[in-house]
């Protein structure tokens, strides 16, 4: 029985290792048939707007990489609520149907304008349109994003650059661009940025994104300290896994892991584009005018899950426990 204990202990806290592919998934965690567990009914997601009607109206909000996935999703709801939403990213056809779409649903304009936020230039360009177009944004959301697994070894200098251009110099170029003429127009706005848990972690086959983006929180957090006297706010969302068709293309093509990951979640769940939007419609909003500064997680819990040193304990059984306990009371000097 003692042998029988010991086994599953180390097969609830060590897990096994795949050989193909290194990551550490537990034995038991194969993936549901309905790529959720049980105890996701307990965190039913609300794809309703949080936020009163017409809290951006007169607003103008500016978001790169607008066009789809959790972009696409922010603006949807900006432009329910009022604001005049200008979404930018290199696809322009892209942009333009997603503009389209939104603007028939919501019947507020939404404006597409083409930018490669890797450019310093045509970032500067698109500024100058949002700011014909629109006026000068009091919304900032920096979303567009670039990412790939790939074992660092392999990394080439080009595919390290790829990345961290459109992530931690894009975002710079774009927040110190609109900054600069926001401060000679004696205007504020509230900025935001979309990250990831694994900034603050750091993670492996994922080395230039996670570095880029811890590079994109710092510059939040030194931001908020030196232009809050301009009366700019700068916080950062980190989302866990939200399935969107782009990012999920390209870190889990073929759907694999999609349970591995819901099974590391104690909400037993994915998150959604919405849920990421109210969260990023609350900190651009007034009602989160003394909110600066501020990196939240939002990860269903898969951060400390995978943080703490015992959380796999909870696969053991009562009955293992039972005899544990029986172990533990009769050692000596304990």
């Amino acid at each position: 029985m003692a042998a029988m204990v010991s086994a599953a202990w180390r097969r609830a806290v060590l897990g096994v290792r795949s050989a193909a592919t290194g990551i550490r998934v537990f034995s038991h965690a194969t993936p549901s048939k309905n790529k959720e567990d049980p105890q996701a009914k307990f965190y039913p997601p609300l794809q309703n707007v949080m936020l009163p009607p017409d809290t951006f109206k007169g607003k103008v909000a500016f978001i790169t990489g607008g066009g789809t996935g959790l972009g696409k999703g922010m603006t949807t709801m900006l432009s329910k609520l009022g604001a005049t939403c200008v979404i930018a990213s290199r696809k322009l056809d892209v942009l333009k149907a997603t503009a389209a779409e939104i603007t028939s649903e919501t019947g507020n304009k939404v404006h597409a304008v083409q930018c490669d936020v890797r450019d310093p230039e045509s970032v500067k360009k698109t500024v100058a349109e949002v700011i014909q177009v629109a006026g000068h944004p009091s919304v900032v959301i920096n979303n567009a994003a670039g990412n790939f697994i790939s074992p660092s070894e392999r990394l080439s200098a080009n595919a390290w650059r790829t990345i961290t251009d459109i992530v931690l110099n894009g975002t710079a170029y774009v927040t110190l661009e609109v900054g600069k003429e926001l401060i000679k127009a004696g205007k504020g706005a509230a900025f935001l940025a979309i990250t990831t848990i694994y900034a603050e972690s750091g993670s492996g086959f994922v080395v230039p994104s996670a570095s880029a983006k811890a590079g994109v929180e710092a510059l939040c957090t030194s931001l908020a300290s030196e232009w809050g006297r301009y009366g700019m706010r700068f916080n950062v969302i980190q989302p866990g896994p939200i399935k969107t068709k782009g990012a999920f293309s390209r870190l889990d093509p073929t759907g694999a892991f999609e349970g591995e990951m819901i099974k590391r979640i104690p909400c037993g769940r994915l998150g959604t584009p919405g849920e990421i939007a109210n969260l990023a419609l609350y900190l651009c909003s007034d009602y989160a005018s003394w909110v600066s500064g501020a990196i939240i997680r939002m990860d269903g819990g898969e951060y400390v899950f995978m943080a703490g040193e015992f959380n796999a304990l909870q696969k053991v059984t009562g009955e293992q426990w039972d005899i544990m306990e029986k172990m533990i009371r009769n050692t000596k000097g304990s």
